[in-house]
C-alpha cells in the first residue's frame, strides 16, 4: 500500500500522523509519500530531513498554488504498488487494524473505494460515511456523533456500503483509481475534490 499525504509546513501535525502510522500500523507492506506543496518553515524541512532517512518514506515536491486533486494525481504518477491511501496530515492513526482492515476491503473486485471512521480530537465523528443530497450535494454521516454511538441502524459500528467516502482517509486499487481518471484537478480543485 501506498500511503499519500499531501502537507505544507505544520510540521508537528504532519510528525503526528507519521509517527502514528510507523509505530500504530501492523500491517507490513506499506510505504509513504508525502507531496510536499510549498513548505517554506525550516522546522519541516529539518523533519523532512529527518523523515527521509527510513527507507518507506520518500519525499516529493509540488510548487504551485494549492490544488487537492493535482497534488494527489501527481503523488500517483509516481506511485509504486496496487492500493492507494489518501490520507490528510492531520490524521492520527488509533487502531493499529486500520490498513489491514481498508487493504483487505479494498482489494476485493466489487469494491470502489474504502474509507473509514474519522473522530474529532474530543472523540465525537467526524466522518462516518458521505451522503449524498445533503445540503444539496452532500455531508458526513453521523457527525458529532459521540464515538460509541451505534448510529442509525448500527452504521457506525458496522462495515456498510455508503454513496461516497473522504479523501481524508481512503484506500483504493490503483485500477480504479486510473479508471475514473484520478481526481478532477479542474472542476473540483479545492471543495468535494475527494
Amino acid at each position: 500500500v501506498l500511503i499519500i499525504i499531501p502537507t505544507r509546513d505544520q510540521a508537528e501535525i504532519l510528525n503526528t500522523c507519521i509517527r502514528s502510522i510507523v509505530g500504530r500500523t501492523r500491517y507490513p507492506r506499506f510505504e509513504i509519500l508525502i507531496v510536499d506543496n510549498g513548505s517554506t518553515e525550516e522546522e519541516t524541512k529539518r523533519l523532512f530531513a529527518k523523515l527521509s532517512r527510513d527507507e518507506r518514506i520518500e519525499i516529493h515536491h509540488f510548487p504551485g498554488p494549492f490544488n487537492y486533486s493535482a497534488i494527489n494525481n501527481f503523488a500517483v504518477r509516481h506511485a509504486r504498488g496496487t492500493l492507494l491511501a489518501f490520507l490528510n496530515n492531520d490524521v492520527e492513526v488509533l487502531s493499529p487494524d486500520w490498513l489491514s482492515e481498508m487493504a483487505g476491503h479494498a482489494a476485493r473486485s466489487e469494491m470502489g473505494c474504502i474509507g473509514a471512521k474519522l473522530l474529532y480530537p474530543d472523540r465525537t465523528v467526524q466522518h462516518g460515511g458521505v451522503i449524498l443530497g445533503v445540503a444539496g450535494l452532500a455531508g458526513h454521516a453521523h457527525k458529532t456523533a459521540p464515538e460509541t454511538a451505534p448510529g442509525y441502524l448500527g452504521r457506525l459500528v458496522s462495515e456498510v456500503d455508503v454513496s461516497a467516502v473522504t479523501g481524508a482517509c481512503m484506500v483504493i486499487r490503483r485500477e480504479v483509481f486510473d479508471q475514473v481518471g484520478g481526481f478532477d484537478e479542474v472542476g473540483l480543485a479545492t471543495a468535494f475534490n475527494d
